[in-house]
């Protein structure tokens, strides 16, 4: 029996509940989060989300085949058509321009975890890039899934920031996730134990870096950064 996404969640358990479960998320779920920590967060995603549109399309040019191509092309729609689009409608609610998105400066977390991914997409193959992009994409419909079996998550007009996550529970952004964990499954089936260990520091460090991206819109981390 091969490997499956689980095992690289199994392999940073403590990791991955840290992520899914963090601070930002629990108190996103409850309305407790503070507005200013959700703006600086909405701003450094916008940027985040660019860069990770550009790693979808690395994975594009490294695609061998046209099932892999066609697996990024998702991957890309997802951000551009869903995520990227909402996100700009979401920032104009909380009253932030797209002038001012193009004009932001990067904080450290965006810089850290959105170089890495790139970086890894071109040192590596393709596997390695969509392993570095896994904890985002499968990450946020999990979270989604997770807040809304949560008896303490609020929606609706109760909870200022349930568009977010209407948003990841959505129907086309769970068919991306399930599209990507079956694309993740048919290759991880093939690796060796060796191959799987530098996998699992891959997914391991990406999923440290989003838990310090949680952490940057909770603490407020360079939101005073100058345009």
């Amino acid at each position: 029996m091969g490997y499956r996404f689980t095992d690289l969640t199994n392999s940073c358990q403590q990791d991955w509940r840290a992520y899914i479960e963090h601070d930002f998320v629990r108190q996103l779920g409850n309305a407790t989060l503070a507005e200013a920590s959700f703006r600086h967060y909405l701003k450094q995603d916008y940027l985040f989300l660019i860069h990770f549109a550009r790693a979808y399309a690395l994975a594009a040019y490294k695609s061998p085949t046209l099932a892999d191509l066609r697996q990024a092309h998702e991957g890309l729609k997802a951000i551009v058509d869903v995520e990227l689009g909402l996100h700009v409608g979401f920032c104009q609610e909380w009253g932030i321009s797209e002038q001012e998105l193009a004009e932001l400066p990067e904080a450290r977390a965006t810089l850290a975890y959105t170089r890495y991914v790139l970086d890894t997409g071109n040192r590596g193959d393709l596997l390695d890039l969509h392993v570095a992009l896994a904890p985002c994409l499968v990450g946020y419909g999990e979270i989604a899934n997770w807040l809304n079996a949560k008896p303490s998550t609020l929606r609706g007009a109760q909870n200022p920031f349930d568009a977010w996550i209407a948003m990841y529970e959505g129907e086309e952004f769970q068919a991306a996730m399930q599209s990507e964990l079956e694309w993740l499954n048919a290759r991880l089936a093939d690796v060796s134990p060796a191959r799987f260990k530098e996998l699992s520091k891959i997914f391991r460090d990406a999923t440290r870096l989003e838990i310090d991206f949680w952490q940057m819109g909770l603490s407020l981390t360079d939101e005073d950064l100058p345009h």
